[in-house]
């Protein structure tokens, strides 16, 4: 026999409490009391950030509305082009020098969600501005089990010069709490996802950490008899939801795993006979399995908000995988060397590539009556348009998802030049519920987002 239950139903083992994805039990009657807390479907954020710009002169599409045509960097969103809104002229006036000189890269980043203009400082003095994110998670702060999560795939320090004098506070975080306080992202996935699971006190969940590693055993041997309680209480359907979905999670454990061993052997001076080939294999697993966290996250309605810093602004990283073995950064000083440039657009189509897997994947994910995709606004983008010039204009924005209605896709929307990007920042917070007037340089709300 079935019955209904609460969206916050959780299976529980030692040291652990593994929350549910959305089940057909859950609705309607279970759910009347988080409606009432929360009417309408949740509202998710991402704010996917790329470091260095883009080659700018082949990243706009050409055509406006729904009759554009994707450029040689944009073709991979072809595979998802109903799902996307491609923006153009939107501007960081704040990222520009304003007479404090060179430092584009740090005000890129410190810029990119705060709209704010950065204290030109190396020491600890740095003042920067709230970041969008922030706004919105604190608009639902309270009907979330996390505010938010900053996630990254390098590591950054918090201090001393790292960019003609800007600390590097600015170029390694996008998330400020407060104008002085940046919210340092985790880029270790191991870490991202026991924070989403391990739950009790402090002597339980370490308990449970180092039974499992000695055992080498899976999060998911912990909560596996409370598992198949449930499952007697669920109809057909519900069942073999709750057994791809603990599958997955023992999938995200493996990959999590393969990660970090391939980690260690690329320490082991001489242990891969073909370094190229590994490191590949780790620049694009370590996103896409932070995107698969980021997915489940949401899908277990843990966090609202996230952002992710596919690279700190300025990273200097090869990219193997697309036998690159030059620095990105590096790469888009080009000053119009075409060996250079068509590495730059290679990057590019590639970032557009893992984009666009992001936002199938998000569409594949059912959540109530849609998909995780119909309920969220994923953010790509960078506060420099072109990386060889440094500029902060004309920059490079893809919006995915349709958040609730707000998000009109499948479209290029053309605003005016120079229109501040905050203005798309001011209307997704107003939409998740935030009453602020104003974020960053922001003019107001952003027109021809909707239908």
């Amino acid at each position: 026999m079935t019955r209904n239950f609460h969206r916050r139903t959780f299976l529980r083992g030692l040291g652990t409490a593994m929350a549910l994805p959305w089940l057909e039990a859950m609705s309607p009657l279970a759910a009347l009391a988080d409606t009432l807390q929360d009417p309408g479907a949740p509202l998710r954020s991402v704010f996917l950030f790329i470091p260095n710009g883009v080659h700018q002169s082949e990243w706009s599409p050409q055509g406006t509305g729904r009759e554009w045509q994707p450029s040689a960097i944009l073709e991979p969103l072809e595979s998802v082009r109903d799902d996307v809104l491609i923006i153009s002229g939107l501007a960081h006036q704040n990222a520009r020098a304003l007479g404090d000189g060179p430092g584009d890269h740090a005000r890129s980043a410190a810029c990119f969600l705060t709209g704010a203009h950065p204290f030109k400082t190396a020491g600890d003095d740095i003042h920067a501005g709230v970041s969008a994110d922030q706004i919105i998670a604190a608009s639902c702060s309270d009907r979330a089990m996390i505010p938010s999560l900053q996630l990254g795939t390098e590591g950054g320090r918090q201090s001393g010069n790292c960019d003609s004098g800007y600390s590097c506070a600015y170029s390694s975080n996008i998330s400020w709490a407060k104008a002085d306080q940046p919210m340092p992202h985790e880029t270790q996935p191991r870490r991202v996802f026991e924070r989403m699971f391990l739950k009790g006190s402090a002597a339980e969940t370490s308990s449970a950490r180092r039974k499992r590693i000695s055992q080498r055993a899976s999060i998911v041997d912990f909560i596996l008899e409370d598992a198949k309680r449930l499952e007697r209480e669920l109809g057909s359907n519900d069942r073999k939801k709750l057994d791809e979905y603990i599958g997955g999670v023992r999938d995200i454990e493996r990959r999590i795993e393969r990660l970090e061993d391939l980690e260690k052997l690329e320490r082991q001076e001489g242990a891969l006979p073909d370094f190229g080939q590994s490191a590949s294999l780790g620049i694009s697993e370590h996103i896409q399995l932070m995107h698969e966290l980021i997915i489940l996250a949401f899908r277990l309605d843990l966090t609202r908000v996230i952002t992710f810093m596919w690279a700190n602004e300025g990273s200097n990283r090869t990219h193997p995988h697309l036998e690159i073995g030059e620095g990105h950064h590096t790469l888009t000083h080009h000053k119009g060397n075409q060996n250079q440039v068509d590495q730059v657009r290679t990057i590019n189509r590639w970032q557009v590539t893992e984009f666009a897997r992001f936002v199938k994947r998000l569409s594949e994910v059912r959540d109530s009556e849609g998909s995780l995709l119909d309920s969220t606004i994923v953010v790509h983008g960078s506060a420099i348009g072109d990386g060889n010039r440094h500029n902060h204009d004309d920059l490079p924005v893809l919006v995915a998802g349709r958040g609730n209605g707000l998000i009109d896709t499948g479209r290029h929307l053309a605003v005016e030049k120079n229109t501040p990007m905050c203005n798309l920042f001011l209307s997704m917070a107003q939409a998740a519920g935030s009453t602020v007037k104003q974020i960053g340089d922001s003019t107001g709300t952003l027109p021809g987002l909707g239908a």
